[in-house]
Order: structure tokens, then sequence, then C-alpha cells
């Protein structure tokens, strides 16, 4: 479901900054971590996984857990952040919190994602509460492993416990899996420590999370641009998807709020035509091999002239949530499968008519027509083509 098409964070090989971010969150599974949910078969293979190896033999020490705040502001800037610019937005009106990380674009697993270097001892406190909680998931990171998030995890197929090469093209070394973890930051889908970044050759603080409770973050990022540096861009961390109560919810019908017939019969087409490619995480066209979740989403509507954002937290913003009982074909359907991250939209399909959907479900699974399945799932979107364009940047 992942790669994104917006990006700040730069390159670990130190080429540019890219100008935007994408909107994702990740989960967090700690091995030896025993309060995670796993209700659904995939929550099940899941948490088997996670419970399957053994946390280190002496791992590093980390803080409790603290206070718990929100991240809503990303920075990031190609390096290190004036001191005193830190010091100057901690003491900026509505701030309740700052904290410094290392982030960049690099390679894990063989995947382009958003990698934090951070404090876990502090960095937990931005983290959703099961995150957040998980003793054992900080202290494997403390301790040199990367978390990697639930997506990549369970439909990426990125084994919990195993070996995989984290860095860029200059540095580069293999860390174990020591936890699934969702963040709940846009395009980061994975975590390691300070001490591991800084062996990586990662910038040293060139980003921080600012959480303002009770300020707009489209109104503090325009108060921000006065006192960043020259390069350092700041974005929103993605907000909370508002879902409506079962029954409600009807969407506008009226010609140009939604899509026309022949775009609708379009898309529907279009996802026909990849079914039998195999599910490729971050997968988005033929030159991959493959497509994920939300990059068949992405083809499909493109190939009828409509923009999607490319993750399925976002894709899940392009219009009106409705319940399932009032979907109709070329709605996309949306499933909040991540068993540490309530609510967050996952994984996501197009719906068909009578029960039926296209989907690219897993690693190891071919894009396919399916049976709707109602666990987790949260409803449909009625894709807005104005709405879509504008949050696709």
């Amino acid at each position: 479901m992942r790669k994104p098409n917006r990006r700040i964070l730069p390159t670990i090989i130190g080429v540019s900054v890219l100008t935007t971010l994408a909107a994702n969150t990740a989960v967090l599974i700690a091995r030896g971590h025993d309060g995670d949910p796993a209700p659904s078969p995939q929550e099940k293979r899941a948490s088997y996984v996670a419970a399957s190896g053994n946390t280190r033999l002496s791992p590093s020490a980390v803080a409790p857990l603290g206070k718990r705040l929100t991240p809503h502001v990303l920075v990031a800037a190609p390096s290190a952040l004036p001191a005193a610019t830190i010091a100057k937005i901690r003491g900026a009106k509505g701030v309740k919190g700052v904290e410094v990380v290392d982030a960049v674009q690099g390679m894990v697993a063989g995947k382009r994602v958003g990698l934090m270097g951070v404090d876990p001892s502090t960095f937990r406190n931005y983290t959703p509460k099961p995150t957040a909680q998980s003793d054992a998931l900080w202290r494997n990171v403390a301790a040199g492993d990367v978390a990697i998030s639930f997506t990549m995890g369970s439909d990426g197929g990125v084994k919990l416990g195993s070996q995989v090469p984290v860095g860029g093209k200059q540095h580069q070394s293999n860390l174990r899996v020591g936890a699934y973890a969702t963040m709940g930051i846009g395009d980061v889908d994975a975590v390691i420590s300070h001490a591991t970044a800084q062996a990586l050759g990662m910038p040293t603080g060139n980003a921080m999370l600012i959480s303002v409770p009770k300020t707009r973050p489209a109104a503090f990022i325009k108060k921000l641009k006065k006192v960043l540096p020259k390069h350092a861009k700041a974005v929103a961390v993605n907000p909370q998807l508002d879902f409506p109560k079962a029954g409600s919810g009807n969407a506008p019908t009226a010609h140009g709020q939604v899509m026309t017939a022949a775009q609708v019969q379009t898309v529907i087409k279009a996802a026909y035509s990849r079914i039998g490619w195999p599910y490729v995480w971050g997968g988005e066209s033929e030159a991959e091999g493959g497509y994920d979740c939300s990059g068949l989403m992405q083809y499909a509507f493109a190939r009828a002239g409509i923009r999607l954002p490319r993750v399925a937290a976002d894709q899940a913003r392009v219009g009106w949530v409705i319940p399932y009982s009032k979907a109709v074909p070329g709605d996309m359907l949306i499933w909040a499968n991540d068993p540490t991250a309530p609510g967050y939209i996952s994984h996501i399909a197009l719906y068909i008519g009578d029960g039926k959907m296209v989907v690219a479900p897993r690693t190891g699974l071919d894009v396919m027509i399916q049976n709707v399945y109602t666990r987790n799932l949260k409803g449909a979107v009625r894709v807005s083509p104005k709405l879509a364009a504008r949050l696709a940047g």
C-alpha cells in the first residue's frame, strides 16, 4: 500500500530534499508483547509471528512511558535543524511538545520508505497508545533492531525476526526486524535508534514532530515558515478519518461532485485488466511487476482521469464515507485491519456490485475478484474527482 507520492524527507544518500510528504501510518507489534488484539485471521497471523521469536536476552533500557502527545506537524530539512530554531518553536504559543528526530527516505528490505532515527525513551510518547505502551518494542529498537510498519510486515511479507538490509547506497547494514509498528506519522514505515541512524550515515536532528493540539496545523505551519531555515519543509501529520454512524452517510449525486457513469465503467474495466497480476508491496505499475491495494486503486482511477493519493489512508479521504449497505459499483471499500492502530485505514478495494470486489490482497496472492468481507470494514468511499485531485497534490 505504500510507495509515497509526496515527501519532505531527504534521501539517505544525501542527494536532495523531496518536496512533500505522503500520509500513511504504520503499526507496532513487538516480539514478546502480549497485549495486542488478534481477532481476525490476518491479525492472528500477525500476532503469531510477533510471539514466535524471543526478545533480546539483554535488552537496552528505555524510560517508562510518559505523557502521550499527538504529533500534528512534521518538519524536515536536509541537515540538522538549528538549536535556536528548535528552542523558539518549543516556546511558541500552543506548542505542547517538540521531539527532534533523524529522518530520511531510505531503503529497508529492498523498499524505499520513510525511515526515522529516534530516542526510544522519548519518541514513544508521540506514537499511538498500543505502540507507546510496548516496552519490549522500544527496548528492541534501542538495542539496534528496526521496527517496521504492520503493512510492510503483514502485507509486504517482511518476517519478524528476520535480518534485512537498511540504509542507502553508501551506508547499509543488516538489521533484525524487532517489531511491527505503526507510528501514526505519514510516510514513516521504519524506525531505528539514533545510534543506529548515525552508523548508517543519516542526518542528525534534521526533523522534528510538533504537538499543537489547540491550533489548526495549516495555520501553525503558516507561522512556522517565518522561523524555519530556507530548505526546511513542514507538513501536517495525517488527520484522523471520521466515519459516519451506521445507517447514515448519503453521498451527493449531482454531476461534477461524483464520477460519471462512463468514468465508473472505465475504472472497473481498468481494475479487471490487472486481475492475475502479483501483489507487490509498494507496486503501482507494470514496471514494478505488480500492485498493492492502493496502487491498484491509483492505477484504475487514473485510467478514468482521476488522480488519487498514493496510500489507502489518504485514498479514504477522497470522497464521502458511507455505509457498505449504500455502496454502488465504482465505490472504494476501506478496512482498518491494523490491530494496534484502531481506525487507521490500511486496506482498500474496488466495489463492483453484488457483494464482489476487485482487490490486491497481500504478498503471495494475485489481484483477484473476492467476496466482500465485513470484518474491520469501515464503509465505502464515494469518490469526488475534484477532492481526489486536491489531495493527490
